[in-house]
């Protein structure tokens, strides 16, 4: 029971404190998942990111069940998730309750452009952090810069590019294989 609550009120503080959406998350799971408490490696955390994106949902309400399974099965997919989502439930009711009266003030205006800028910097930091566990050869290399100028040049679902990407790492590895082998 301990260890519910504790991964309910982790993703409760993740869920409470990261504003920008999932990716904008990253950052805070990367620490409190990776780095704190060891529930998962780089490794897995960037798989749980990519079928997060690849399946139904936020991806940070995904990631979070996805690590909470893997700690304690389904009950733990769902307090994980429970947690994750309810601060954002409980802040997102207060704000809708007020926000048509605040909206057009040039302080809340404001706020959220700087909010905003301050969102993309903790993205970039933890896109730097995780490409530095991710891209480990010239093989990842060259798959990363594929995706990277895929995704800038086409308009294409993220689960063409992950699929993609996918692919690419297993035949490579299969021809490097067969190439090791003559």
């Amino acid at each position: 029971m301990k260890e519910l609550l504790d991964l309910f009120l982790t993703f409760a503080r993740i869920g409470g404190l990261t504003f920008g959406g999932g990716y904008a998350m990253l950052p805070m799971l990367q620490r409190e998942v990776v780095e704190r408490r060891g529930w998962a490696t780089e490794e897995e955390l960037m798989d749980y990111y990519a079928i997060g994106q690849c399946t139904p949902g936020v991806i940070a309400v995904n990631t979070a069940t996805f690590i909470g399974s893997k700690l304690r099965g389904v009950i733990g997919g769902i307090a994980a998730t429970l947690g994750v989502v309810f601060p954002s439930l409980v802040i997102i009711s207060v704000i809708a309750a007020f926000i048509s009266n605040f909206a057009d003030l040039a302080v809340v205006k404001d706020a959220f452009a700087g909010i905003r800028v301050c969102v993309f910097v903790l993205i970039l930091n933890a896109v730097v952090k995780l490409g530095k566990a991710s891209v480990k050869d010239a093989l990842t290399l060259c798959i990363c810069l594929a995706v990277l100028a895929a995704s800038v040049l086409l308009d294409l679902s993220p689960i063409v590019f992950v699929l993609c990407a996918g692919i690419a790492g297993i035949v490579a590895k299969v021809l490097l294989a067969k190439e090791g082998k003559k």
